[in-house]
């Protein structure tokens, strides 16, 4: 895009990658920051190279360090009680939050609890102390520890409201997806009823579907789409002495297609079919006429990916028996429902290092609002800001209200109203050579190293 957008003035540019979004930066100035760099090390002005290479760059490494060589404070000074719990389907990397949250927690001074089966443990007083070594080994680990249940907290709140008193609780770290998020709402709801409700309470989206409101991202999808696409190649693989073969696979996420077509962009797939891009009889047709052309290729087989909501009545079935009886004679056809492997087993790197980021930052803020809302020897916070959802935004991690959130999300199919991945599925159909425009009206534009640093918080 960089290229057909340039004229014979455009100075030369490198597209590098900024939190979530795809930037470009002058040549230039990437090769003078990049000499800059080499200069303080070879100086060793260890401190001022690492500054160069940005915010983020920083905090990474200050996470690290906390979490590697800081041992938490050996008198308790008991500054304030946070609880820390899993809401939801279990998701690879939420292990990985909870151990950052509890670890940053400690340091900070504070007494950290953890609570077993989500809101229902909350209800039911299934809460207990967690030390260092409590959380120890588990970054590597998939599933949830500490057990989850997608109950909402709406029908006990009674018994939830006693429960954070009884156990001093004056934070809340909900880790999970889009009943963590529903389940914030309900808290904030309560407050009107229960004054026990009024403490801080932060959502770290964790879901495979990636549908959380707020967030680009959510911990745990990396990792489902990671075993998506290995399970994509190795299934190619398998025709790879039958010819003329056509997999359909159908891939988890309920109503947010983002697996289907992240998949479906890594895997080189003919086809994904989403519920956020409604699909005709027709496309159906077209689809299986595109496959029956590429079969007289080279390339013998086909990929088709189908989000597993994506139509009540085009069901996998359907679509298996449909390019079945139209591809006779020209192509097999063969179905897969891959089910819950797609919550993979151990997180990958990018889930775990996102995860334990969005503990320390979560607890960071935690402990800030906690000191804000105290007074009159109490904890009593019941502003909109006090009970946010922690996202990736494009290239910045920010804290959102979940009230301002409630209109940007269809409740009914539990998905936002906008996501941003809905713009690359035009590519999808360029790679499998389906003749398309690719919309070309936004422009981005060219940035500078300098502005780039100083605008948005690190990630």
């Amino acid at each position: 895009m960089a290229l057909l957008e340039g004229t014979p003035d455009t100075p030369a540019c490198v597209v590098s990658l900024s939190g979530n979004q795809a930037v470009r930066l002058p040549l230039m100035e990437c090769v003078q920051v990049t000499k800059e760099v080499t200069k303080a090390m070879n100086e060793k002005k260890f401190d001022e190279a690492m500054k160069l290479r940005g915010r983020s760059f920083m905090n990474n490494w200050e996470v690290y360090k906390l979490l590697a060589h800081v041992r938490p404070p050996v008198s308790k000074t008991g500054l304030h009680t946070v609880a820390v719990m899993n809401v939801g389907a279990p998701a690879a990397g939420m292990n990985a939050a909870v151990r950052s949250t509890v670890r940053i927690g400690l340091i900070q001074g504070n007494r950290v609890l953890v609570v077993h089966d989500g809101f229902e443990g909350l209800a039911k007083g299934q809460i207990e102390e967690a030390g260092w070594s409590y959380v120890g080994g588990w970054i590597g680990q998939g599933g949830s520890k500490l057990g989850t249940k997608r109950t909402l907290p709406k029908k006990n709140l009674e018994q939830i409201s006693a429960n954070i008193t009884k156990f001093n609780i004056q934070g809340l770290v909900i880790i999970g997806g889009f009943e963590a998020y529903t389940g914030g709402l309900e808290l904030m709801e309560g407050r009107k009823q229960f004054d026990e409700l009024c403490i801080p309470f932060v959502v770290i989206p964790a879901t495979v579907s990636n549908n959380v409101p707020g967030s680009d991202f959510s911990v745990g999808a990396d990792t489902a789409l990671n075993t998506i696409c290995t399970t994509c190649d190795r299934i190619k693989q398998s025709a790879a002495g039958t010819k003329r073969r056509v997999f359909i696979i159908e891939t988890m996420g309920g109503y947010c297609g983002y697996l289907a077509t992240m998949a479906g962009l890594a895997a080189g797939a003919d086809a994904a079919y989403i519920f956020e891009e409604p699909f005709t009889i027709r496309d159906l047709q077209a689809n299986v006429e595109h496959l029956v052309q590429k079969m007289k290729t080279t390339v013998k087989r086909g990929l088709v990916l189908r989000n597993e909501k994506s139509n009540e009545n085009y069901t996998t079935d359907f679509i298996f028996n449909l390019y079945s009886e139209e591809g006779k004679g020209i192509f097999d056809s063969r179905k897969n429902v891959l089910g819950h492997m797609q919550q993979g087993g151990s997180p990958t790197p990018f889930d775990r290092n996102f995860a334990t980021k969005m503990g320390a930052k979560a607890m960071h803020w935690m402990t800030g609002k906690i000191k804000e809302s105290y007074r009159n020897g109490r904890i009593f916070a019941n502003t909109p800001d006090s009970g946010c959802v922690l996202g990736m935004r494009k290239r910045a991690l920010v804290f959102q209200p979940v009230t301002e959130l409630k209109d940007q999300t269809d409740f009914e199919h539990r998905i936002p109203k906008e996501q941003w991945w809905l713009k690359l599925r035009p590519i999808l159909k360029i790679l499998a050579k389906y003749e398309i425009d690719l919309d070309t009206s936004e422009h981005a534009h060219l940035e500078h190293i300098s502005r780039k640093r100083s605008g948005e918080a690190p990630v």
